[in-house]
């Protein structure tokens, strides 16, 4: 799932002005971070970024660009993988870092925010589901390696290990108050280790990814 095209924004120029994006799509996250989507407004953001107002209207036109364009943004600033030379600790690895990013006091109220929006607007969702690709497919490689080492069996789809690997840790953020800690992390990479070694992830034809 991807888009047909950049939005305007989304083209990662240099000089200043990659440095008036750098500002605004930190501007962005602030907002979203204090006030949510509903209430993010282009003024306030450039004001914050200490830009023209009309350097926004222009590069970026709506506050849903400028969502897609922060997505695409922390997408391409995510840590690579780490490979360790076992799915489990491979595993392990991805969910820290999960863990790490949703516990952070800015970055944890900012997916909420921003998943909160990709419910009722579409290009939103788009963008969002256009970040999970991009992180999905960084990872994938390391249950590939696993089924290469005898770990897994063959047929086993490394995107839902993966996607299995952080859905606990984005359903304790999101539906509860108890703490998302390193202990969280590593109960869920063992998890997910444990299903695919079962074979639970052999998928038929329908499922691959």
């Amino acid at each position: 799932m991807g888009f047909e095209g950049p939005d305007p924004g989304t083209i990662r120029p240099g000089g200043r002005t990659a440095r008036v994006r750098a500002s605004v799509l930190q501007a962005t996250g602030d907002a979203l971070t204090e006030h949510g989507f509903a209430h993010l407004d282009l003024a306030d953001i450039a004001r914050r970024a200490e830009v023209g107002k009309t350097t926004v209207y222009r590069r970026w036109g709506t506050v849903t660009a400028l969502v897609a364009d922060l997505l695409l943004d922390m997408a391409e600033q995510s840590l690579p993988r780490t490979e360790t030379g076992s799915l489990l600790g491979d595993l392990q690895a991805n969910a820290r870092l999960v863990q790490s990013t949703l516990a952070d006091p800015r970055q944890g109220p900012l997916f909420k925010a921003v998943i909160a929006a990709a419910t009722c607007e579409a290009k939103t969702a788009d963008a969002l589901h256009r970040f999970y690709e991009i992180r999905v497919k960084e990872w994938a490689p390391c249950v590939q390696q696993a089924i290469t080492r005898g770990e897994v069996p063959e047929g086993t789809n490394a995107h839902e290990v993966i996607r299995a690997v952080s859905a606990p840790l984005y359903y304790r953020l999101l539906t509860s108050s108890d703490p998302l800690d390193q202990a969280a992390a590593d109960r869920a990479a063992e998890a997910a280790a444990a299903a695919a070694r079962a074979g639970a992830y052999v998928l038929g034809d329908e499922g691959r990814a």
